[in-house]
């Protein structure tokens, strides 16, 4: 007997499939122990690094999944997707490697490297619009044009088939994991894993839990199921950009409201610190959507959850955007300090506050000194950003500046 639990979408039959149409294409990627979040959590962590499956993400295993399923006829129109990151490059490669045309459609402003991943995969780029949304439109005109087949990139039974492909691998890693944390945005990824893992954890008379995790400024899925349907939001910006989704998924949402245990939201200060913690303790690079599960940990939302399997879903980060965040995550885990202070205006005073710095053994990065702006005649700005250890040395640093009669102010990182 292949279900012994009542969930919409695929059956475990149809994942066992899944998994083996997907492993022509898609690794089985590393599983990885964290002692750090271990001690965090107070049971054992290990990290799922779909951050370094082929393409840098899961997405490709639901789009091969459902770029094969296709018939012959359908293969000859081409397929069309319409993204600004991880399910372009899943469709690219999952096209390229049944040898199927695949166009894509892409936001204006979409980053370089995501653009020219895209491509070297073999995908035609269209860059059409300055937001998802207007790219999205243009893809749904041009299948109707031109009768290509469109991919989804979550809301789709093969799609989600192929996702779940993904919880099969991990219980075959951790036999024994209690919990997996995934994170969503509309819900193809923990739809999938969830359900597979499930039927088969119930298969085998043991029960497991699952945690949704969404960026707080793009989280559908807690008033979803509050109101026991999909529900649309009003989606503020955040650096977890890979989850920012509107609406959940319908078959999405009808799969998580039966078989994911809970829902919980992180701030994207908890994401930066998760995502420069990642690069430190675990040298793995993670964007922030795929981080959104360790920022969870990190921030308390996360409890009782014994043996643990964080999935790491994706790697793709833009070079420019990771140091803008690495700078966030320091400073959101008070390792990076900028402070204002102001100097009478007279020789010595610059190098007497690099002084008191360097006696509360913090180090400078940067200075700005002016006399400039609204400054009485006898007054200077110094703004300084000091690499500290922490909450502790950060306030050394400040009394330290304090006591010798500076007037400090800390200011907002931004």
């Amino acid at each position: 007997m292949t279900r012994t639990l009542s969930i919409p979408g695929p059956t475990l039959a149809e994942f066992e499939a899944a998994r083996a149409v997907v492993a022509h294409v898609a690794q089985v990627t590393p599983m990885e122990s964290s002692r750090f979040l271990s001690r965090a959590l107070g049971s054992e962590v290990l990290l799922k690094c779909e951050n370094l499956q082929r393409t840098g993400s899961y997405k490709l295993r639901g789009a091969y999944n459902l770029i094969s399923s296709l018939t012959d006829e359908e293969r000859s129109r081409g397929v069309v997707a319409a993204s600004a990151g991880n399910h372009a490059q899943g469709v690219a490669r999952a096209a390229h490697a049944l040898g199927i045309k695949a166009t894509i459609f892409m936001p204006i402003g979409v980053a370089l490297p995501k653009l020219q991943a895209t491509q070297d995969y073999g995908a035609e780029v269209v860059l059409a619009g300055n937001i998802f949304n207007e790219s999205l439109k243009a893809a749904k005109d041009f299948v109707a044009e031109t009768g290509a087949i469109f991919i989804p990139p979550f809301d789709h039974p093969a799609v989600v088939a192929g996702q779940g492909t993904l919880g099969l691998d991990i219980l075959d890693q951790v036999a024994d994991v209690d919990t997996v944390i995934v994170p969503i945005g509309g819900g193809g990824l923990i739809s999938g894993v969830a359900s597979a893992m499930k039927q088969r954890a119930a298969e085998l008379g043991r029960s497991l839990r699952v945690i949704g995790v969404q960026a707080e400024n793009a989280a559908a899925y807690p008033p979803s199921l509050a109101a026991g349907k999909p529900v649309k939001i009003d989606v503020l910006p955040t650096i977890s950009d890979g989850i920012a989704v509107a609406t959940p998924g319908a078959l999405n949402f009808e799969i998580i409201k039966n078989v994911v245990d809970e829902v919980v939201t992180v701030s994207d200060d908890d994401t930066a610190r998760a995502l420069v913690l990642l690069l430190e303790r675990a040298k793995l690079v993670v964007e922030p959507a795929g981080a959104v599960g360790v920022a969870a940990i990190l921030a308390g939302k996360v409890t009782n959850a014994g043996k643990t399997v964080v999935i790491l879903s994706g790697g793709n980060i833009d070079p420019m955007l990771m140091q803008r965040i690495i700078a966030h995550g320091l400073a959101a885990s008070e390792r990076y300090l900028k402070l204002r202070i102001m100097l009478p205006d007279r020789p010595g005073q610059l190098a007497r506050t690099a002084q008191l710095v360097s006696e509360a053994n913090a180090n400078v990065v940067e200075v700005l000194h002016t006399r400039h702006g609204k400054l009485q005649i006898n007054e200077a700005e110094l703004e300084l950003h000091i690499e500290t250890r922490g909450h502790d040395h950060r306030l050394a640093v400040v009394k330290k500046l304090t006591d010798e009669g500076y007037q400090v102010r800390i200011l907002a990182d931004d």
